[in-house]
């Protein structure tokens, strides 16, 4: 049976069609969740992808944390259950629904980058890394104006101790996010959220290479044969 995984649209999602169609090349069933129906549709897992959901008011990501689909993700995912992949807006909302620690601040440029970014892999102990190698490295894209990932440093040696750090900027820190943190895993492994976008890198005709892909076929890999994420 083929794996469906489920795609938020909240309004100002802009990204949601370029994830379902990542989802849909990996080879899995792409599947439209709205933000406002407390109902994730029997997904096996899901996709909160990047934009300026209700514009970015209060702060990145709070109000999205509110929706009433949250309602049925966040415990599901809280529990290991549900795998939950983040990106750019979908990683702050992950942050805001407390998923993940830590937040997404304003760019130390205080500028918005649009750019090409190299990542280096640190584990493939989550459900949606497990098709890379430890220590590889990608290029995918970054767009984000308050993509600065911060926390205390009690949570970011727990992270490093823990292996919870999952992607980190190569050759310059584009966003002043602490230690070069660019996506983090929670302690079950099955949510992730990365500010990066793997979803624009998944064909050679459009992005800049398709490293980004490793991302999606590695969810079908964790859905195929069952094992606890982080195994």
């Amino acid at each position: 049976m083929t794996a469906r995984v489920g795609v938020v649209t909240f309004p100002g999602s802009l990204d949601d069609k370029d994830a379902a169609r990542a989802v849909a090349l990996a080879g899995a069933e792409p599947v439209s969740l709205w933000h406002g129906d407390a109902d994730l549709r029997g997904v096996d897992a899901v996709v909160l992808p990047g934009g300026f959901s209700y514009g970015d008011y209060l702060r990145c990501g709070a109000i999205a944390s509110f929706a009433p689909l949250m309602s049925e993700l966040v415990p599901a995912a809280r529990s290991g259950a549900l795998p939950v992949l983040g990106i750019c807006n979908g990683f702050q909302i992950l942050c805001e629904s407390h998923l993940l620690p830590g937040a997404l601040t304003r760019n130390s440029s205080l500028r918005f980058v649009n750019r090409e970014q190299r990542l280096r892999v640190e584990t493939t102990a989550t459900a949606w890394t497990r098709d890379y190698t430890e220590g590889q490295e990608i290029l995918v894209v970054l767009k984000s104006g308050e993509g600065s990932y911060v926390a205390d440093e009690a949570t970011l040696d727990a992270l490093e101790a823990q292996n919870r750090v999952v992607v980190r900027y190569l050759d310059s820190d584009p966003n002043g996010s602490r230690r070069g943190i660019a996506g983090i895993t929670n302690e079950h492994g099955n949510v992730v959220g990365l500010m990066p976008h793997p979803e624009h890198a998944v064909e050679a005709l459009t992005g800049p290479s398709t490293e980004g892909l490793g991302f999606f076929t590695s969810i079908l890999a964790r859905l195929g044969d069952k094992t606890p994420a982080g195994v």
